[in-house]
């Protein structure tokens, strides 16, 4: 009889399934496109890494407009972005007090580029949040929500009141390094030659570490070294993120997590935002279409009167001078993805399927409450189907074709996010009041 129980409980769940799998296969793809566009529509779609050209923050220029540039209020508006997360970042260089200073300065001018947005250009149209709270309550309103990371703690020199300063014009995360060691904690790219300058986290940075707590503000582990990150969960008293980082286990690159980090970022609380950028997401077809590329940037760079830089030549670059040098980079890149559109005889590029496929590997990793989504847009950012902001529903596309729920989407467009932000400035609330 036991048997047989077994037999018919078998049989019953064979039956269910193949009834389950007919219905999935009786869903056309106008139905699926449908499902996503609701769920698209509903939830709060969240990038987290989103580069910024203070040129583009003028009267004249500005996001208002359809620029070239990845981000614009149109091409959000069009993709159903709802928050970008804009970036204040500055290069490296030396551990000076002049190198300090120019980096404060340049950070300076992308917070009040930012702030001139929200609170001049288009405040009809967009507002700088500081809390979860601000974003859906900006987000009701039918407006865009904008926030502030800082990439690089380099321009905090070694003034400890500038973390802050920082806080106070809406920086809400902050890496503490860049390319290239900082005075805060050493970075990822100490792996290419074996030289670190602080085998982690220096003095100073500790202290900067104690003071993002206190102020509320996220510490992003993207760019620092291992080690860095080791120390960094070690030394922080809240979640952390990596705002724009993927799986090393399907693209061995630096700037990714492997698993052991991603363990570690589990046990903290924190969250990894997957990014759309091609040399981290699927090393074989980028290395196939880089060359391809390269020899296109190449050729518009000599057009534009521009002498193509290799990244170690970039590298050595004064911090003015990357900054053109990048400027550059941004108006070029647009130039070469319509150019690319028009051709047909390009390797595959990384596509949208290529950066879920990260999201898949580390929901299953460590769940999906830790995982986020970024772009780096205009920063290097951007894949075959998600290129700029006008195309983020396809991301959204993908994660509903693979089966993702809609309460699991919601959580990896934003309310993951949101949550370390929650937590972080609840804990800073408390350190404030012991103090």
């Amino acid at each position: 009889m036991k048997h047989i129980s077994i037999f018919i409980t078998v049989a019953l769940l064979l039956i269910s399934c193949k009834q389950e799998n007919n219905k999935s296969e009786s869903i056309s793809e106008d139905q699926v496109i449908a499902k996503a566009k609701e769920i698209h529509d509903k939830i709060i779609t969240l990038d987290t890494h989103c580069d910024i050209n203070v040129k583009n923050f003028t009267d004249s220029i500005n996001y208002t407009q359809d620029l070239s540039s990845q981000v614009t209020l149109p091409k959000m508006k069009k993709g159903g972005l709802d928050v970008a997360w804009f970036i204040v970042y500055t290069g490296q260089d030396s551990l000076t007090t002049s190198g300090y200073e120019k980096a404060h300065e340049i950070a300076m001018s992308k917070f009040e580029a930012i702030h001139k947005l929200t609170e001049e250009i288009a405040p009809d149209q967009i507002e700088l949040a500081f809390t979860s709270n601000d974003v859906r309550r900006i987000h009701k309103s039918g407006k865009k929500v904008a926030m502030i990371g800082i990439e690089n703690g380099y321009p905090v020199g070694t003034d400890i009141n500038n973390v802050k300063k920082f806080h106070d014009l809406g920086g809400r995360y902050m890496s503490l390094s860049h390319n290239g060691h900082s005075q805060l904690c050493d970075s990822n790219t100490g792996e290419a030659d074996g030289i670190w300058l602080h085998n982690g986290v220096s003095d100073l940075g500790k202290e900067v570490i104690a003071e993002m707590n206190k102020w509320g503000i996220m510490i992003d582990v993207s760019h620092p070294s291992k080690e860095s990150m080791r120390q960094m969960i070690e030394l922080t008293k809240a979640p952390i993120i990596a705002s724009h980082s993927s799986a090393r286990a399907l693209c061995d690159h630096s700037r990714n997590l492997d698993d052991e980090q991603l363990q570690w970022l589990k046990e903290n609380g924190g969250v990894v935002q997957t990014v759309a950028f091609t040399s981290y997401l699927n090393t074989e077809k980028f290395e196939k279409r880089v060359v391809k590329d390269i020899e296109i940037a190449k050729q518009i760079a000599d057009s534009m009167g521009v002498t193509w830089l290799e990244r170690e030549e970039v590298m050595k670059l004064s911090i003015e001078e990357k900054e053109k040098y990048y400027d550059f980079l941004g108006k070029m890149a647009a130039v070469r993805r319509e150019k690319v559109k028009k051709m047909d005889d390009l390797p595959p590029a990384v596509d949208v399927m290529d950066f879920v496929n990260h999201i898949d590997y580390m929901v299953d990793k460590i769940g999906i409450d830790h995982v986020g989504i970024s772009s780096d847009f205009d920063g290097g950012g951007g894949i075959e189907g998600w290129s700029d902001a006008s195309e983020t529903f396809n991301v959204t596309l993908e994660l509903v074709k693979r089966g993702y729920s809609e309460e699991e989407i919601e959580k990896l467009w934003s309310g993951n996010l949101l949550r370390v932000l929650d937590e972080v400035q609840k804990i800073a609330k408390k350190i404030q009041e012991q103090v």
